[in-house]
């Protein structure tokens, strides 16, 4: 990413399309041939930034193509998308519409649906960016709206110029008022939206009565006081990143596919607000970060957890407590276990999958050295099938003092609470615990010094990302 797009730019004088032209050259947005998918809704700031993006003789050669959402959710919005159809008629822009599947109940759902199709539709026409009309007015409501919901430093940056995969916010640096001044000036006649006078809708009573109020009777410059907060936010947000990538280099002493593990200790002799940004950058790194609640509650975990619990902290992602170590992994996955059943005496091969870990599995009748992987069990009284399997909690291993619940086995073992779920537990007919790879074996059906045995051996061979467990056959 182009380390510019973290400063204020500098506009030049001038008109519109030449500030707008500096502003998009200086960020290195576009070049000659790159294809742009625009969102429209028809109102003022979408179709300035399309007017921009088509006629501004600076910007290089774009091909453009006009994208339209219609949400549905009030009457007359089948209108709107016809509005945009023409414009882009007029101006010689192939235009695209799409809608929900189904109906639509609010605002955010409304949101969603609409970065989806635009997403669809770049990545499917090879579209560079999909650029959206946001200013610096929304820019302002947006930090405003968050300051007033309790947000943290990063809430405060508000919308991000440039978003993965592809979305982009060119006229950020720009006002409400100077693109309404150039629209009128190109005469181009927006589609006014009801909804956006909507007193329900939240952002509506910030734009229009307390920006406004506070403007009038408290400060001024309110607008452009947020925007510099956002900035100073931005900065302050950029130089914590060297400083977190290299505190939690530090502290991780083992990473697997969904699993990141670090060290407890060093991780509680960090000041407080740096714990709760490793929480936030960790979890975040696996699925969702946390808010501040959710950040709070994972650190009083830490601090006052025993070893073998584990806390949800958002999404899939939990944080497991073993010994002196943390774990940030993902919940283990319903239904992606895959057990192995071995219906008879004789030679075979298969495998297993287990916690997200898949096993090679080796069977055979004769004599030979047994090992951590593998193990020899007595015909006589041996009942068949014998099956490898995740464990459960009420399994019990016999010993030759009684039998033990495996749960202890581990512990005394010192398995870490997340890998037990990785390990595979071979029983028999009758459902009984005959071994524990690398971990524990059963007293029962020890064969006898040159005596034939049924041998088995397990190696294992990956962890599976999560996203593959839907892959699991």
């Amino acid at each position: 990413m182009n380390a510019n797009w973290n400063r204020p730019p500098r506009l030049a004088s001038g008109g519109l399309a030449r500030e707008f032209a500096d502003h998009v050259a200086g960020r290195g947005f576009f070049s000659d041939g790159d294809r742009i998918l625009v969102g429209v809704s028809g109102g003022l700031d979408s179709l300035a930034l399309l007017y921009l993006l088509k006629f501004s003789p600076a910007l290089p050669a774009l091909e453009l193509v006009v994208g339209h959402f219609d949400h549905r959710m009030r009457s007359g919005s089948d209108a709107d998308a016809h509005w945009v159809r023409g414009w882009a008629t007029a101006w010689g822009i192939e235009f695209v519409l799409g809608g929900p599947a189904g109906s639509l109940s609010n605002e955010d759902e409304a949101r969603r649906a609409r970065y989806s199709f635009f997403e669809q539709e770049r990545s499917s026409r090879g579209a560079r960016w999909v650029v959206t009309g946001h200013h610096a007015d929304d820019q302002a409501e947006t930090i405003l709206f968050r300051i007033l919901r309790g947000t943290g430093l990063h809430g405060l940056e508000g919308i991000p110029e440039v978003r993965v995969p592809g979305i982009l916010r060119p006229l950020l640096p720009f006002t409400r008022d100077r693109l309404a001044q150039y629209a009128g000036a190109k005469g181009i006649r927006p589609r006014v939206d009801p909804s956006n006078e909507d007193p329900r809708f939240a952002r509506n009573v910030i734009r229009n009565e307390i920006l406004p109020r506070i403007e009038s009777a408290v400060a001024p410059g309110a607008r452009r006081s947020l925007l510099r907060l956002g900035r100073i936010a931005g900065r302050d947000e950029a130089a914590w990143k060297p400083i977190l990538e290299a505190v939690v280099r530090d502290l991780v002493t083992e990473v697997d596919e969904g699993r990141i593990e670090i060290d407890r200790v060093a991780f509680l002799g960090q000041e407080e607000g740096v714990r709760a940004r490793v929480v936030r950058e960790l979890a975040g790194r696996l699925g969702v970060p946390p808010g501040e609640a959710g950040t709070r509650s994972a650190l009083a975990f830490i601090s006052a957890s025993a070893s073998g619990k584990e806390h949800a902290i958002s999404g899939t992602v939990r944080l497991v407590r073993s010994f002196d170590r943390l774990v940030f992994c993902h919940a283990s996955i319903p239904g992606a276990d895959r057990s192995l059943g071995i219906e008879r005496v004789g030679d075979g091969r298969g495998s297993l999958l287990v916690g997200g870990r898949s096993w090679s599995v080796t069977w055979s009748v004769g004599r030979g050295a047994v090992g951590p992987s593998v193990e020899r069990f007595s015909l006589d009284g041996l009942e068949f099938p014998v099956t490898l399997r995740g464990w459960n909690s009420g399994d019990r291993l016999s010993r030759s003092y009684g039998s033990k619940k495996l749960k202890k086995i581990f512990g005394e073992n010192r398995v870490a609470l997340e890998e037990r779920s990785r390990v595979p537990v071979v029983v028999d007919g009758k459902e009984r615990v005959l071994w524990v790879p690398g971990v524990a074996r059963s007293s029962l059906l020890l064969p006898g010094v040159g005596e034939d045995a049924f041998m088995l051996s397990l190696s294992p061979d990956q962890v599976l990302k999560i996203e593959d467990a839907a892959d699991i056959p």
